[in-house]
């Protein structure tokens, strides 16, 4: 008997629980539908503000690795300078203490 009130409280659980998903499933569908329905009245008005926006992002993207460019430019420029001066203060040395 108590097993069978387990079964029975276990199965209208499940059951709740299918509910719960085909309401959520349903309402996700209606916003779909309803989102699309807005996307096709303000298409043109919303691809141009995202063509913009894409525009806007790309020169920003082409600004920043332009920037990071100079910065590997600038290290690069630092350690050949850092070596010459190695280099030359060790040839220094050399020619100082060869004679």
């Amino acid at each position: 008997m108590e097993k069978e009130t387990k079964d029975d409280s276990l199965k209208s659980q499940i059951a709740i629980r299918c509910a719960k998903a085909a309401v959520l499933l349903s309402s996700l569908k209606t916003s779909q539908n309803c989102n699309l329905r807005a996307t096709i009245d303000d298409g043109n008005e919303e691809r141009e503000i995202m063509k913009r926006a894409i525009t806007d992002l790309k020169i920003e993207l082409a600004k920043e690795r332009r920037k990071a460019n100079r910065i590997k430019l600038c290290g690069f420029v630092g350690l050949v300078v850092v070596s010459l001066s190695l280099w030359s203060f060790c040839l220094i040395l050399a020619i100082k203490y060869r004679g």
